[in-house]
């Protein structure tokens, strides 16, 4: 499985939860195969895209998706526990695993030595999952996004590099956030 492949599942699986997507090749990748309304392109912010979808998560009192990355979520470990302290937050937490900081250049990160799994289960988490294989993923997605009612995690190892990289986020940045936090007002649950 690659980055590509477990983004198109992610998109696949869904269909106007919000999604965030992480800094780099996340946001790329996920404009390329399919540009929505409820996509959130997150760039320049690397270590906060769990901070970013745990807060549209809690205002919309809806489902939220968050497609992060191993080099981000190093960098910020702390959305791991602010997610996980909410029992009651609809978020679902990817983790895509490639080793890399891949849209800085490449450089080796930690995540080998590093048990993600182990981190969400202690923050929280209510269920965690570690999925290598692109069919269990795709069940895996299946089966949470029909019953999440907690904070789900799942770290995603990834053993294939993407042949090619689409070019950057295309869309004017303020336009873009604009056209996000108008999905997101159509979308959101009334709380009592």
């Amino acid at each position: 499985m690659n980055k590509t492949s477990a983004i198109r599942a992610i998109i696949s699986a869904t269909t106007s939860e919000p999604i965030v997507f992480t800094t780099g090749y996340s946001c790329r990748i996920a404009q390329d195969i399919a540009d929505r309304p409820s996509h959130f392109y997150m760039t320049g912010s690397m270590g906060l895209a769990t901070s970013i979808a745990t807060g549209v998560a809690l205002a919309t009192g809806g489902p939220t998706v968050v497609v992060d990355g191993d080099g981000s979520l190093l960098m910020n470990p702390a959305g791991l526990v602010t997610a996980g302290a909410m029992p009651d937050l609809g978020l679902l937490h990817v983790v895509l695993d490639d080793g890399r900081y891949a849209s800085t250049g490449g450089q080796s990160t930690p995540s080998g030595r590093t048990d993600f799994a182990a981190w969400a289960r202690v923050c929280g988490y209510d269920q965690v999952f570690r999925v290598a294989e692109d069919d269990t993923f795709a069940a895996v997605l299946s089966d949470v996004l029909a019953h999440r009612t907690t904070p789900v995690f799942i770290h995603c190892v990834l053993s294939a590099y993407d042949s090619a990289v689409p070019p950057r986020v295309s869309a004017d940045l303020g336009e873009h956030q604009r056209r996000f936090r108008q999905h997101i007002q159509s979308t959101t649950i009334t709380k009592v």
